[in-house]
This record gives C-alpha cells, structure tokens and sequence, in this order.
C-alpha cells in the first residue's frame, strides 16, 4: 500500500517514482497535481488489493469501456478478460483489469496509460471547475450577507434614533403631568374628596411608572450608541445598596417577600458611578421580587472577592432555565412572550444593567436553578 508519509509518489502517467514537491514529472513531463489523489484513493481501496502496490489506474472508473469507445479493445476481449478475471479473484489472487489486458497482450502499456492520463487530466479540470463554482458562490454568499449586516446595522440605528427621539419628545408633556399632579395631590389647586384623592394616587403611580420608562429609553438609547456617561468616584457599595433596599422594601413588603440584607463589615471602597450602580442594584431586586412567590426570601449581600467588592441578589423564585439565562438580557425581551403573560415589564431593566456594569469594566454573572431561585452578582475591582 502506498505510505502518503513517504516523500515519492509514482506519475500519475508513466508510473515513475516522482517527489511529491513536483508540478510537473521529470520522466513525461505529465501534470501531478492529482498525484496527491492518486495516493489517496490507493490508501482508501478495498482490502482485496492491499497486497498491491497502487496504480493510476485505480482512479478510472469502468476502464475497460473507455479502452473499448476509444478503440484500444473490442467488446468480446473486454469480457473475456473480466471472465479471466474473476476466475483468477476466486483462486485468490487479484489483478486489475489494465494489468490483465496487457499481460494478455490485449492492449499496451501506452494504450492504458494514455487512457489513464486522460481520464486524469479529466478529473482534474472537473476539479478546477468544482473549486472555481465554488469560489463564486461563497464570494456571492458573503456579499449576501454583508449587505444584510449593513440593513441590520441601519435597521438597528434607526430603532436607537426612534427610541431617542420619542423618549425625548414624551419626557417633556410627562415632567408637566407629573407637575400637575403632584399640585392636586397636596391641595395647592383645591380640596379633593376621598375617592378624588385614591384616583390620584393611582395616577401618580402610573406618572412614576412612565417617567421611570422614559428615562430607562433614554439611558438605554445611550448605552446603545456608545455614550453612557459615568460620574465615577470612591464608595463603598453599602451606600447604593441600603438605598436600592429602601426603595424596594414596599414593593417586597406588599408582595409578602421577606428582604434580607447582609453587609459586609468594614468593607473595602471601589471607584463606580453610585447613581447607576443603586439603579443596578435596584433592577436586581426588582425581578428577585417579582419572580419570587409569596412568603418567598429575597437576600442581598456585599462581601470582598479576591481583592475585589462583589454585589449578589439571591432568591427563591421560579428560576431560570440554563439555556434560557442569555435571553434575560436582551431587549425588550420577556422570557414569557404570550400576551397572557404573569409578569409584567419592558424587558430593558437587566439590557441596561449589563451595559452599565459592563461600563464599569465588570460582568453581571447569573447563577440559576428551576423552581429554586436565582443569584445574581458582579463585582468592581477594591482600592485603599
């Protein structure tokens, strides 16, 4: 069997030995880039002919009636010769059908080898033309889709700019809402009776809720394009992590979740923008509320991390699928997508989250078990 390790092959023409670094054969000067082919074929043939060394005719499929249509070989010796053939296989010996019509005297060794060789340069220029058809469709398939990363990065900009605008137009007719209100709400425009004042109240909820959209939009739409400005100074987490507890304790006292708080001592200061790191704080504890059934825990902790201040918000909620976790981050994108969906938001509260831990050069790490809870947590690099 022929080793593709050795450094000779034999012509693909004449048979003689050749370096495999040739082009071209120093004996016949025949092309030997499908040498390799040869090689490999011999390598793949069946067991019967392991006992042989390979031969270039071992690549033409039905040899014997291309030496018939070209007029090397009448149709009664062909069969004559697959019949001496077979006879000889079935005595346990093998021999090709090229080697047999020579032996026999049949044809010539230049007859076979012309035949051969032309069938091998026939290979080659399929080969050639294979490579090339494919060359142009994956040429033709990167265009493709090149031309559809530039609409989708166009598409996409224009959902950025859309969100900016119409975030910028609703915040101004919102403050003036919210205004109003709030001069009903303290009597400045008059007395209001019980039930005018429980309607109000709803509506201020409702103005919050909006407002805190809008300004979600805008931070987001920020993120998006590059342009989230950080007011970076030394803190210690503690501080946005009491007041994202205070801001979220009614919402955890009216869903029945019991909000633990578990700080550690003396903790070490990281540089971080306190406004948006309660924010993130605040959307961790949001969604533990959320997600947790009633009479569930939601526990939040700061502790040092390998010369590091790590924020995690643990709970024992509904949980998260694993193959489902990258999801929670996109977009407005809800796990739950039906319009009969059990909870309710925008799905940007963690998209935003993530941009801005990933601003602080950190990452948002999400640790989740189905029917147990979820663990959510990043950690900013300590100072002195």
């Amino acid at each position: 069997m022929l080793n593709l390790k050795t450094k000779v092959i034999p012509c693909p023409n004449c048979s003689q030995l050749v370096s495999r670094d040739e082009r071209t054969c120093p004996h016949c000067h025949s092309d030997l880039a499908i040498a390799a082919v040869i090689a490999e074929r011999a390598m793949s043939t069946t067991p019967l002919f392991s006992n042989r060394p390979a031969a270039p005719e071992m690549l033409v499929t039905r040899l014997g009636d291309k030496l018939v249509e070209q007029g090397f070989l009448s149709r009664v010796d062909l069969h004559r010769a697959l019949h001496i053939q077979k006879e000889r296989a079935q005595q346990g010996e093998q021999i090709l059908i090229g080697q047999l019509l020579i032996e026999m005297q049949l044809i010539t060794q230049d007859a076979l080898d012309h035949v051969v060789t032309q069938h091998i340069f026939q290979l080659q220029e399929a080969l050639t033309h294979s490579n090339r058809e494919l060359e142009n469709q994956v040429q033709q398939r990167t265009a493709q889709l090149q031309n559809a990363l530039v609409k989708l990065t166009e598409l996409n900009d224009l959902k950025l700019n859309f969100i900016s605008n119409i975030s910028h137009e609703l915040r101004t007719p919102m403050h003036l809402l919210g205004g109003y209100l709030e001069l009903m709400n303290n009597g400045t425009l008059g007395e209001l009776t019980e039930q005018q004042t429980k309607a109000l109240k709803s509506m201020l909820g409702a103005s919050d809720q909006l407002q805190s959209l809008i300004e979600n939009l805008l931070h987001f739409s920020a993120a998006a394009n590059g342009d989230l400005p950080l007011d970076m100074a030394p803190i210690t987490l503690d501080l946005p992590v009491k007041t994202a507890v205070t801001h979220t304790q009614p919402k955890a006292s009216a869903s029945k979740i019991t909000l633990n708080n578990q700080l550690y001592p003396r903790i070490p200061k990281v540089i971080a923008d306190n406004k948006k790191i309660t924010w993130v704080v605040e959307q961790f504890l949001d969604n533990a509320i959320k997600f947790t059934p009633p009479g569930g825990q939601v526990r939040i902790e700061t502790a040092p991390l390998k010369g590091d201040v790590a924020v995690k918000v643990t709970d024992t909620g509904i949980g998260i699928p694993q193959n489902r976790i990258d999801e929670i981050f996109e977009p407005f994108h809800q796990l739950d997508g039906s319009t009969t969906r059990s909870y309710g938001g925008t799905g940007l509260g963690l998209a935003l989250a993530r941009s801005i831990v990933e601003a602080h050069g950190s990452t948002i790490h999400v640790d989740s078990q189905v029917g147990e809870g979820t663990c959510f947590s990043f950690a900013l690099p300590a100072i002195n």
